[in-house]
């Protein structure tokens, strides 16, 4: 197999008029979401070249998938922008990325989008749905494909603020999806629920697991997660099976007491990852669903997805860590120390490394960013490319890897250096605090938590007293009405951070 397409060809064969994606308001079978995407690959065909980036402005949805998948028809690779995102950063976007061709859902964004000076071409979602299927065009794109062609890029933040674009080829999707599918056993009968938006690389597993299956893709609107009760609605009307989420947003669903309000009782098997999973949200989901299969996975964007993964087959109490697992078949997971030297020694600390099947090909017109990440390890006369996290970890007695923050969430305070989800994980520990966000703020040189819950800052401070250092003890605790979830489900650290600038 050498594209993705492929998975998509062999569902619709199997499966032609089974339903393969859905959203709030529309509903394609598999033959209907295919001839969509064959159409708008052929007009891309005619307006473009090959290999080219197509920038997709729009929020996620059934004919968003199908423009994805009609960018691989034509031989291109798509590149999914979030609408809301402000002028300047689109504007950084689109420096980085210079796209020929721009697809819009509607008029409103193409004038957003050249008033940011975008001067390529810019068409409507709608414009090319009518176009007849050019198939020698296709064949002729597809004839010329390889599987080290670039499928999607997606945007990080970069060190130096500058966006930056990770591009994965549809080798590394193949590899990494045929893998995921093996381990946990999914089938055409599953139903996903989609959490992710589709500029955020959750969704890949979501999106590819449903093409090389045949299980449905349920779309789950973004406007649903900020009221738990209408999102257990959703889920549970459309028999949603399987969840693949970034971990606050499956914690702060717990957090909010949604499952008080309803259980999804027909969901199957939970993946979690992007962040910390804290322990006592996880409890809530076990307690809720006792017979389904849980799943912590790791993984930045730059290796596709995942490269380790750890099944929760017991519940786990206050002050446990929850392991982030073993490697999935065809990676290597090793540790780096400051001195580049491998880490062998149960316990300590160093970089998270990965090499390996599925690692992105780079950063799209960013020579010096991917080669400041993206290594090669010299062994003798073997070598290897690998890439560093800039995670912490470290193997625990039991073997299992275990990660320990980020290395810049390692902050100096006080001469120590001290990471903030440590102090996180503490507090959280405490009953009655759902969630916390603990942050530095460096005009005062002080430490700052923000916790969801009932709990009184007294216990809290008296907890932390008997478990961490004087010198990693918050200056402040403060209860806060929320603690916001940033467009890809992680926690918005940088929403307090601005609290206190205002303050």
């Amino acid at each position: 197999m050498k594209n993705v397409l492929e998975f998509l060809e062999g569902t619709v064969s199997k499966y032609p008029e089974r339903y393969a994606v859905e959203d709030e308001n529309i509903c394609f079978t598999w033959r209907e979401l295919q001839e969509y995407a064959r159409k708008i690959g052929s007009f891309l065909c005619k307006e473009g070249k090959a290999g080219s980036p197509v920038a997709i402005v729009a929020e996620k949805g059934v004919f968003t998938l199908a423009a994805m998948l009609g960018a691989a028809y034509a031989g291109d690779f798509y590149v999914m922008i979030d609408p809301s995102q402000p002028d300047g950063r689109m504007r950084e976007i689109f420096e980085v990325l210079r796209p020929e061709l721009t697809i819009v859902l509607d008029e409103a964004q193409q004038e957003d989008i050249r008033k940011i000076e975008y001067n390529g071409k810019i068409y409507l979602l709608r414009e090319m749905l009518d176009v007849p299927v050019a198939q020698n065009a296709l064949d002729v794109r597809r004839c010329e494909s390889s599987a080290e062609d670039i499928l999607y890029g997606i945007f990080t933040s970069g060190s130096t603020g500058k966006p930056k674009c990770v591009v994965v080829s549809h080798r590394a999707v193949i590899d990494f999806i045929t893998h995921f599918i093996e381990t946990f056993g999914f089938s055409s009968g599953d139903k996903i629920g989609n959490q992710a938006p589709f500029d955020f690389d959750v969704s890949v597993k979501d999106i590819y697991t449903s093409l090389a299956t045949g299980a449905e893709l349920v779309i789950i609107p973004r406007h649903l997660f900020s009221t738990p009760s209408l999102l257990l609605d959703y889920i549970c009307y459309r028999k949603v099976t399987v969840l693949i989420w970034a971990a606050s947003a499956l914690g702060m669903l717990a957090a909010l007491k949604g499952l008080g309000y309803k259980v999804p009782t027909e969901i199957k098997k939970i993946f979690f990852s992007g962040e910390v999973m804290p322990v006592k949200l996880l409890r809530i989901w076990q307690c809720a669903l006792p017979g389904t299969e849980f799943v912590n996975l790791y993984g930045p964007t730059e290796i596709t997805c995942n490269c380790t993964y750890y099944p929760v087959e017991r519940v786990y109490e206050d002050g446990e860590k929850l392991p982030i697992g073993m490697p999935f078949e065809g990676r290597k997971v090793f540790l780096l120390d400051e001195n580049m030297q491998i880490v062998t020694e149960p316990e300590k600390k160093g970089e998270i490394c990965v090499a390996g099947e599925s690692l992105a090909l780079g950063y799209y017109r960013n020579r010096e960013e991917t080669d400041k990440h993206f290594k090669i390890w010299q062994a003798g006369e073997k070598s290897f490319r690998y890439y560093r996290t800039g995670d912490l970890g470290y193997r625990g007695a039991d073997g299992n890897l275990y990660f320990a923050g980020r290395k810049d969430f390692q902050i100096k305070h006080m001469g120590h250096r001290i990471e903030l989800e440590e102090i996180e994980a503490r507090i959280e520990q405490v009953e009655g605090v759902r969630k916390c966000c603990c942050i530095l703020d460096r005009r005062k040189n002080r430490l700052k938590a923000f916790y969801l819950g009932e709990a009184d800052q007294k216990p809290i401070r008296e907890h932390l007293k008997k478990v961490l250092p004087s010198y990693m003890i918050p200056h402040s605790i403060q209860k806060t009405e929320k603690i916001p979830l940033n467009k890809n489900g992680k926690t918005d650290r940088r929403y307090f951070m601005e609290l206190e600038v205002g303050t």
